[in-house]
């Protein structure tokens, strides 16, 4: 069973291990994001120029992915996960020292690393140490900490850079250090890796090669599932300024009210996901999304356009809150620390594609038509490809 007899403080340690870890992520990532242009002032760059900083981090999400993971497989959740959160924390702080435009991509395409390797261990660890009645709620607790993280990247933006800057920010970002601290002396070991860990890397090794039609159809939900995050989300903010004429102070309040949403939507839909199903909560909520993008992407107010970003929210990331628990249980016990996380992580990098593409289209089309019509594309894809699947909705770990 799934470490039934885990003390509760113990489990609540590891969900908020992962949580925390999977929101410090994000805060470093979107503050990017949000301070982009002042960076690239501070180098004589152009936006575009820094912007290659994203996709550095995203092409070095998987190869973080698959190295953490399997030494999770190998050796244990609990201290590839710290090392994880020192290795990102470390860059995180470098970042804000970062004095030429070479050591900041550099530091950029290592914070990928550590960026891409903290979902699937922390994700495992969770997903085996909480009951299966209880999967799906943590899922989309644990999902969501990527809402939070953006949620708190734009509360520290709006409050430190218009006084400090941008680096400050980036030092706010040696926290995860702290979180490797609690994970030593709160969590424990997951039982399940104990039970049925290969012994050798051959042997893990070989494994893996048995899952790999599994790995490939979930690297295609993993795409379609970040094109439906990433094309609600990404370029939104632009959406608002160059659309609505929207300032700093505004933007940054409907981003906050659009994650609030995220957070209500991943854990509630987590939750539902307990006695519909994994998959069809999906199809449920993306195609909800689906009836919401004419008031998202045309809202005739103000009111109506807050009301449009929260709804998309509530539904995009309410469909991702069952991710965790849905991947993790469709693979063995004895490859759960590398695979969901590698496939997770290369849709991300294959959805990179979206922003860009969503830019070029919105130079003919105009935003408001490109993200209504990038979106539905999105979601109907991946409706279909969640719905051709399987699932092991509450399969007892380790058995």
């Amino acid at each position: 069973m799934t470490t039934p007899g885990a003390p509760v403080r113990d489990r609540t340690a590891a969900v908020l291990a992962g949580f925390l870890g999977w929101t410090l992520d994000a805060f470093d990532f979107f503050l990017v994001v949000m301070t982009l242009t002042a960076i690239a002032q501070e180098f004589h760059r152009t936006d575009r120029e820094i912007a290659y900083s994203l996709g550095l981090t995203l092409a070095f999400r998987p190869v973080g992915a698959l190295i953490f993971g399997l030494l999770s497989d190998r050796f244990g959740r609990r201290t590839p996960l710290m090392l994880n959160l020192v290795f990102y924390a470390v860059i995180e702080v470098l970042t804000g020292f970062s004095t030429t435009y070479g050591a900041f991509l550099l530091l950029r395409a290592l914070f990928g690393i550590g960026m891409g390797g903290e979902w699937g261990v922390g994700a495992s660890l969770v997903m085996e140490k909480v009951p299966p009645r209880w999967r799906g709620v943590f899922s989309g607790l644990l999902q969501q900490g990527y809402a939070f993280g953006y949620l708190l990247a734009a509360v520290a933006y709006w409050y430190v850079f218009p006084r400090w800057g941008w680096r400050p920010l980036f030092f706010i970002g040696g926290l995860p250090a702290l979180l490797a601290v609690f994970v030593r002396a709160q969590v424990t070991e997951s039982e399940v890796w104990l039970r049925t860990r290969e012994r050798t890397w051959h042997a893990l090794g070989g494994t893996l090669l048995k899952q790999i039609p599994l790995f490939l159809y979930l690297t295609v939900l993993m795409a379609l599932m970040n094109m439906s995050s990433h094309g609600t989300q990404d370029l939104f903010p632009t959406v608002l300024q160059r659309s609505w004429h929207l300032g700093p102070g505004p933007r940054s309040g409907i981003t906050v009210i659009s994650m609030v949403g995220a957070l209500l939507g991943g854990v509630l839909f987590g939750h539902w996901s307990q006695t519909l199903g994994r998959r069809r909560t999906i199809v449920a909520a993306l195609l909800g999304a689906v009836l919401v993008i004419p008031l998202w992407a045309y809202a005739p107010s103000f009111g109506l356009l807050v009301l449009g970003a929260f709804l998309m929210q509530f539904l995009v990331q309410g469909a991702w809150g069952v991710i965790p628990a849905h991947i993790t249980e469709l693979v063995p016990d004895q490859v759960r620390g590398a695979m969901p996380g590698f496939a997770y992580q290369c849709g991300a990098l294959i959805a990179g594609i979206m922003p860009p593409l969503q830019t070029k289209v919105a130079g003919t089309l105009g935003y408001p038509a490109t993200m209504a019509l990038t979106a539905a594309s999105a979601f109907i894809l991946c409706v279909v490809v969640t719905a051709l699947g399987r699932e092991r909705r509450g399969v007892v770990y380790g058995s």
